[in-house]
């Protein structure tokens, strides 16, 4: 059985597929989480970086690999940028600790096959100057491996269940805070949105694609019907639930959402309750990660689509509301 610590990511967490004997939400020291673990035994302990107090501070992680067994641990980074910087995740490997990632799906991974230290060998850095180390505080380091880049593919399971406009919404408010791109695989709907930041590519292109903008923090990817969810870090797949979708879906595959459990099922332009999600869920005997509204894709601030990136882990919009319910932005 294993445990999670969550704070930020807590909604996030909630949707690992996993046995929980234990779960904690909050703020806690590495004398918390010493008193409450030491003597507790689980399988592995998910831990939010969150949920740990003065988490950017290094020194903190060393008390914590000195109070815990970190070959349990598997860190949830957030998106700071001290946590991402390559001076942090080198000291995180200089003290053994190779299991972190910013990946919902690589915590699955990791529970299964911890990573060895040729795994993690790229963020190891052996001989940084002074100026290096100065810069790279500064910095975030986005592009390395799976805890950098975020690459989400959007995908329609029911036919025209909304991937393009969904894709063009998630840019829209990413890009307020984040560095992105958005691009569509084999069509070329995107250019009627006549949006400079959405581009077209064959699914034979998609590598190069991907491989020119290393720069950008986030990639979101139309998936259409194009087999390609191997490029991605992530993938949101699409239901529209009428009943003749769900029943023309079912007739293409009875399996369907038997081979959707672990995976982020999301019901869009759904006009479903809390209670009508539930029944579905019963009834498919699947878990829905979100239920999505139909939504004005005219307009660039709608609620329900950051309160959706916050359950994705996009934590600055969470930091962003919380700043404005203080007036700090005005």
């Amino acid at each position: 059985m294993n445990v999670i610590v969550s704070n930020k990511y807590q909604t996030l967490l909630s949707n690992l597929n996993i046995d929980v004997i234990k779960n904690i939400n909050g703020v806690f020291s590495v004398d918390d989480l010493a008193v409450q673990f030491r003597n507790f035994f689980y399988n592995k302990m998910i831990l939010d970086l969150t949920a740990l107090e003065n988490y950017e501070d290094i020194n903190t992680i060393q008390r914590l690999s000195v109070a815990l067994d970190m070959n349990k641990v598997i860190l949830l980074l957030d998106d700071s940028p001290r946590v991402n910087s390559a001076m942090y995740l080198s000291q995180l490997v200089s003290m053994g600790i190779y299991n972190f990632t910013k990946n919902l799906d690589a915590i699955t991974f990791l529970m299964d096959n911890p990573n060895s230290y040729k795994d993690v060998a790229s963020f190891h850095q052996l001989n940084m100057t002074a100026e290096d180390i100065a810069r790279q505080e500064q910095e975030s380091n986005y592009s390395q491996g799976f805890i950098g880049q975020r690459i989400i593919g959007v995908k329609n399971l029911t036919d025209h269940a909304g991937s393009t406009t969904l894709t063009y919404l998630l840019k829209k408010h990413i890009e307020n805070l984040y560095k992105v791109k958005a691009v569509e695989i084999g069509k070329h709907d995107f250019v009627y949105l006549n949006d400079n930041g959405l581009d077209s590519v064959s699914s034979f292109d998609l590598k190069n694609y991907l491989n020119k903008n290393t720069d950008q923090e986030v990639i979101l990817i139309d998936l259409a019907d194009e087999d390609v969810e191997q490029y991605c870090t992530d993938v949101i797949y699409l239901i529209e639930p009428g009943l003749i979708q769900l029943n023309r879906l079912i007739r293409q595959d009875n399996r369907v959402f038997e081979k959707m459990k672990g995976k982020k099922m999301v019901l869009n332009r759904s006009v479903l309750s809390n209670n009508d999600v539930s029944d579905f869920e019963r009834e498919s005997g699947s878990r829905v990660f979100y239920n999505l509204p139909n939504l004005d894709d005219k307009l660039d601030n709608i609620k329900v689509i950051k309160d959706f990136l916050i359950a994705l882990g996009f934590t600055r919009f969470s930091d962003e509301d919380k700043g404005k319910s203080f007036g700090i932005f005005g």
